[in-house]
């Protein structure tokens, strides 16, 4: 299912260069065929927070589905339906292909989140994200309201992703350096890296992301920092990654009944 996508300039950007990017989907489409079957790509953190949601046969949304191998994943350990939304026209297409192949109860919108996701309010027990997603968001309360929305009383959401301080770390394999040209509490930063090469990622710290989340009407159940990159560039070994240094975070939230929305200060100026 396509969207029309108006939006941006920075977004459109984005979306030029993760839909050249996700042609490695396309060209490795049958290494990932192999992986989205195992069901692997959650990993044992993602399993354990998430056990006893996915007992319940949750329906999913997974905003910002990218190349669509947590979505199997997700059906395999109990889910009852993922719907996968991603702004890469490319990156949908071979995830719908991979689900079709593999007879899974998953399927795929091209579409831009939050702006412009074609779902129902309360139409998921779950949302589920991560990976390499919020540092595509520029507007992070608009994003936790479009979770609430698409969320039913009690639904959960999860994310899996990048710890914030890790545009900071080089990858130095002597020992971890920080950027001279980053900063924590930056706004946004140009990906000089494979795959997002010329993106701008938007920079949220830890507390923005859990204040926002708090604000659109969510209780935090669980947020936890971890040494562990959710991935390792191919031939690299950052001493960044040796264990010292946070590199992942998770966090599970649940949404009220009546979710108020608070005044935040996500936004910096």
């Amino acid at each position: 299912m396509k969207e029309d996508m108006m939006d941006d300039p920075t977004t459109l950007a984005n979306k030029i260069a993760w839909e050249t990017a996700s042609q490695k989907h396309v060209r490795e489409y049958d290494d990932l065929l192999a992986q989205a079957a195992t069901g692997d790509s959650l990993i044992d953190i993602e399993r354990d927070l998430l056990r006893d949601v996915l007992v319940h046969a949750p329906e999913v949304i997974h905003l910002q589905s990218g190349h669509g191998l947590d979505d199997p994943a997700l059906v395999y350990a109990g889910a009852r339906s993922v719907v996968g939304v991603d702004y890469s026209e490319v990156a949908v297409d071979a995830a719908q292909r991979r689900a079709d192949e593999l007879g899974v109860a998953c399927r795929y919108i091209a579409a831009t989140v939050p702006q412009h996701v074609p779902l129902p309010d309360a139409s998921a027990d779950l949302v589920y994200t991560g990976k390499g997603a919020l540092i595509w968001m520029p507007d992070l309360d608009a994003w936790a309201d479009e979770v609430v929305r698409l969320l039913r009383p009690a639904g959960h959401l999860f994310v899996y992703e990048a710890h914030p301080a890790v545009p900071l770390w080089t990858w130095d394999t002597d020992q971890p350096r920080i950027r001279p040209d980053r900063s924590y509490f930056a706004t946004s930063h140009v990906n000089d890296t494979f795959p997002g090469n010329g993106a701008v990622e938007w920079q949220w710290n830890l507390g923005q992301i859990i204040t926002a989340v708090v604000a659109a009407g969510m209780e935090v159940l669980h947020v936890g920092e971890y040494a562990e990159p959710f991935w390792r560039a191919g031939g690299v070994s950052a001493a960044a990654w040796d264990g010292r240094l946070p590199n992942s975070f998770s966090l599970l939230a649940r949404r009220r009944a009546s979710p108020p929305r608070l005044s935040t200060s996500t936004h910096l100026t």
